[in-house]
């Protein structure tokens, strides 16, 4: 009986002082790539079940993927939608309300129509086409019923990829978590959401914002601490079109207008509870301007935000809004 109890307060000594194992994985997905980093000492990510929660999410909301239930309903298909797809609609509802429209996964067409999209570009936009598709836009022009779609106008186009990387992450994260996890942090595409440290060098995780640089190349223009949280940017700065005058336009919808946001900021950085709300309210605020911005923010202090735009001498300016890190 002493021996079994020596061996017992052995092993749980050995497990005691057992290091959490530092893995770190990764790969592409959604047209872009993901990486993961945990300290664990007894769970591993299983990668079978890690590429069967990315093609879930695929099949629920890719409009690239023609099988998937949202290029189904955007073709007018009897479609019944799954759990994926009804968590991430109604948050972006909640966005869209929030943001008096900023935000309107509907927008999509238009999108396409100005070659910003998957397909659909329209040769000879002009004003009169712009009206026609924006018939079809607003996100309050549909409804969820009973696990389905119902679209006021037929022509609706539904595009969530501005809060899909969000969610992707969300889901990672929570089956982490499943899994016992604490410290992780987990990335797809710049969109980053953590928990706990880094244990590697006991300090929290740290992560950058990217400077905008419209040459190409990449630079960090900051690096912050995050803690339990979710952070996502959205930029202007990669796609963008030059009209005749110079003026830049970004590929940012204006949801009223129908017409690409003419905008001095280049870049918005979002610190939220997850990264679905973080990814699209970043998106939002993209087209909202920097008073409008500041002015939600003032009824929002759940939202951190940093903001990087051009003055009027064509010079980088930063603005750290809700507390987000100065450094």
């Amino acid at each position: 009986m002493k021996n079994s109890i020596f061996l017992c307060i052995s092993f749980l000594l050995v497990m005691s002082c057992q290091k959490a194992k530092n893995t770190k994985v990764s790969g592409p997905v959604f047209g872009t790539s993901y990486g993961i980093n945990y300290y664990s000492k007894a769970h591993n990510i299983d990668r079978d079940v890690l590429d069967s929660l990315f093609n879930a999410i695929n099949t629920s909301l890719s409009t690239y993927k023609e099988d998937s239930y949202i290029s189904k309903i955007n073709r007018n298909q009897p479609t019944t939608v799954d759990d994926h797809f009804i968590t991430v609609f109604n948050t972006a509802r909640e966005v869209y309300d929030a943001t008096e429209g900023a935000f309107d996964p509907t927008i999509g067409a238009v999108v396409n129509a100005w070659n910003f999209g998957p397909k659909g570009k329209v040769t000879g936009l002009d004003g009169i086409k712009v009206d026609s598709l924006m018939l079809s836009v607003g996100f309050d022009k549909i409804k969820l019923e009973s696990n389905k779609v119902i679209k006021e106008n037929p022509d609706t186009f539904i595009d969530f990829n501005a809060i899909a990387k969000g969610y992707g992450v969300d889901v990672v994260a929570n089956y982490l978590e499943s899994l016992g996890i604490e410290n992780y942090l987990v990335e797809i595409g710049g969109e980053i959401r953590c928990k706990g440290i880094n244990i590697e060098t006991q300090n929290p995780w740290r992560v950058g914002v990217e400077k905008p640089n419209f040459d190409g190349t990449q630079s960090l223009i900051k690096a912050i601490n995050l803690y339990n949280e979710a952070m996502a940017t959205s930029g202007t700065y990669r796609k963008f079109s030059i009209d005749d005058e110079g003026n830049r336009y970004s590929h940012i919808i204006d949801t009223e207008t129908g017409y690409p946001s003419k905008t001095n900021l280049l870049s918005i950085s979002v610190i939220a509870k997850n990264c679905m709300i973080a990814d699209a309210y970043a998106t939002a605020f993209k087209s909202m301007g920097i008073e409008k911005v500041k002015t939600f923010l003032d009824s929002h202090p759940e939202l951190k935000v940093f903001l990087i735009f051009e003055n009027d001498q064509n010079e980088l300016e930063t603005l750290h809004l809700n507390g987000f890190p100065e450094d």
